[in-house]
């Protein structure tokens, strides 16, 4: 895997390098003393020293005390290099014997790790499902050849003498919840530690790499993808993100930002990491620390054997030492607001954030206290809305109706100043008969267009909140086994339902323009187009304009039986020539 990025910074932490120095020396210079006691002989000792020589003797043995004394530490001074040679071997290696895989789980993850490079081979959420009903998974495994697998090293400066994505770890787990990896060879020294934490998608990291005795500032990476490969066009919706605390604003890079090489930014990040729509993995540095951040964008398969295509991945570090806490799971908004409340800005309202965040807490709470039932809740709110609308939609209605009543007049208008141009001075004239007209009989000609316009932004937010949370993912509702997605059936009934409810609508409704091609296109035309949009649109946004049009038709109806039906205004006598 590639390991050099953009905008370098000179290492840092050299005080630690020099303590680290010194340490080494200190400890080699007692190594030769102490080894030079057994390994070089011994001169004679002056004969002014030997008295000395014999008090030290006695101090260390009784039979000192003996007049040959001085004779038997000869043999034993020939004896000793044995013994300490013995206990003083070469620094003892640290590494896994043979290649081995390690999994740990808990009530939401199961993890497998490897002991060749301290990786992550599988990453699984236990308590939510892919497209074809299988635990999420969030490592690319196919991405792994040419990218790496999740938590392997990159260095972005000065390599270590070893390799360390490919060198056997020792493994230890000192509980159920933790897992260790050593290797030292001597030379090149890592240590790579995971905790966490049951019954929650959080985690403690602790990585540390030495070599010839200096700390190697590295980073950790999760390149070739993450997420919900099962998805629409998985790719595009993976992206690295950052939150930058001096801005306190949300940084968010696709997937092709980093194009043309790693993208590489440090600075105070509350946290840092990959999402895609519903999931993230992202590091809570200590204290908004300072840490550095690398988006990369790796051509690679989203299955075995399969098409490469650009995808997203980070690396997190910068420093010889890197400790933080990890969030890896879903983009849930209890479980954000539970983690770090800062988390919930990875959750993208949209335009309308106003309209889409207050529209999903509003359904689910109708979900947690009424239905059940996420269906449903998107059919009661929507009748709600339709209700709080309803003094818009009445006034919609009498302009409708007002145009339709002056329609004679204004076709004589039109017939009065036919076959003129554009460009003509004329038709000036004409648009102020029009407008007069209008205003004659108290229409707002854009009146009939309000109601349409407040109404797009609610299904543009309910779009957002069906795309975006994670509560709608996999959602169930009668014969609907996912409201975030179209149906699986070959004939959409919901799609069809709204093509019939919305033609019934439009006869209903009266007609404004007086052009009956106009008429046409809107009785017919506008719901063909409106179903051909919808029919691979989500479950859920179809519904939620399905209740719309069965509403607007029991509102027709009643406005229908109850408004007043004055005669036509007659069409004024043509002047006689």
């Amino acid at each position: 895997m590639a390991d050099s990025t953009q905008g370098g910074k000179k290492p840092a932490g050299s005080e630690m390098s020099m303590e680290t120095r010194l340490l080494i020396a200190f400890g080699l210079m007692g190594l030769v003393l102490f080894a030079s006691q057994y390994f070089l002989p011994k001169p004679a000792p002056p004969p002014q020293k030997k008295a000395e020589t014999a008090q030290i003797q006695v101090q260390q043995t009784p039979e000192a005390e003996q007049p040959s004394a001085p004779q038997p530490p000869a043999p034993a001074a020939r004896k000793a290099p044995k013994a300490p040679a013995k206990a003083q071997p070469e620094p003892q290696r640290i590494a896994g014997e043979k290649e081995e895989t390690h999994v740990l789980e808990t009530s939401v993850y199961r993890i497998v790790f490897s002991n060749r490079g301290a990786a992550i081979r599988s990453w699984v959420l236990k308590r939510y499902r892919d497209s074809a009903g299988n635990p999420v998974e969030l490592v690319n495994a196919a991405a792994a050849p040419k990218a790496g697998w999740a938590y392997s090293y990159v260095f972005p400066r000065e390599k270590p003498a070893s390799d360390l994505n490919t060198v056997l770890f020792a493994v230890s787990q000192p509980d159920p919840l933790a897992i260790e990896f050593r290797y030292d060879d001597g030379s090149t020294r890592a240590v790579k530690r995971f905790r966490f934490e049951q019954g929650k998608y959080l985690g403690q990291l602790y990585s540390e790499v030495a070599s010839q005795g200096r700390p190697i500032e590295h980073h950790l990476a999760w390149r070739g993808g993450f997420g919900d490969r099962t998805v629409h066009n998985p790719t595009g919706v993976q992206k690295t993100v950052y939150y930058d605390a001096v801005k306190q604003k949300l940084v968010e890079e696709g997937v092709h930002s980093a194009d043309k090489g790693p993208l590489t930014t440090s600075g105070s990040f509350h946290f840092a990491g990959i999402e895609d729509t519903y999931f993230a993995a992202v590091a809570l540095p200590r204290g908004e620390s300072s840490i550095e951040f690398t988006a990369w964008s790796d051509l690679v398969a989203e299955t075995q054997g399969g098409e490469e295509k650009p995808h997203a991945g980070v690396s997190l570090g910068g420093r010889a030492v890197n400790e933080w806490a990890f969030f890896v799971g879903p983009k849930d908004t209890n479980i954000l607001r539970a983690t770090d409340r800062k988390l919930e800005t990875m959750i993208d309202w949209g335009w309308f954030w106003f309209i889409a965040k207050p529209l999903f807490l509003a359904l689910h709470w109708i979900n947690d206290h009424w239905t059940g039932n996420w269906g449903w809740a998107i059919v009661i709110a929507t009748i709600i809305i339709n209700l709080i609308m309803l003094p818009l939609r009445f006034s919609q209605l009498k302009s409708s109706q007002k145009m339709a009543q002056i329609q004679p007049q204004l076709q004589a208008i039109q017939a009065k100043y036919k076959g003129l141009s554009m460009k003509d001075p004329k038709r000036q004239k004409m648009n102020e008969e029009m407008i007069a007209l209008y205003q004659k009989h108290g229409i707002n000609p854009m009146g009939g267009c309000l109601p349409l316009l407040l109404q797009m932004p609610f299904f543009i937010a309910f779009f957002k909140v069906l795309s975006v949370a994670i509560e709608l993912r996999g959602a169930h509702w009668l014969w609907v086994t996912d409201l975030s997605q179209p149906e699986a059936s070959f004939i959409r009934l919901l799609p069809v339902g709204m093509l019939i409810t919305q033609v019934v609508l439009q006869k209903m409704t009266p007609v404004a323009s007086p052009d009956p091609s106009q008429q046409r296109l809107m009785m017919v035309m506008m719901p063909v187009m409106l179903t051909v949009l919808f029919y691979s649109a989500s479950s859920g946004l179809v519904l939620y304009w399905l209740t719309g049009n069965v509403v607007g038709i029991v509102q027709q109806y009643f406005f229908n039986k109850t408004a007043a039906k004055p005669s036509p205004a007659p069409a004024p006598a043509p002047k006689a020539k």
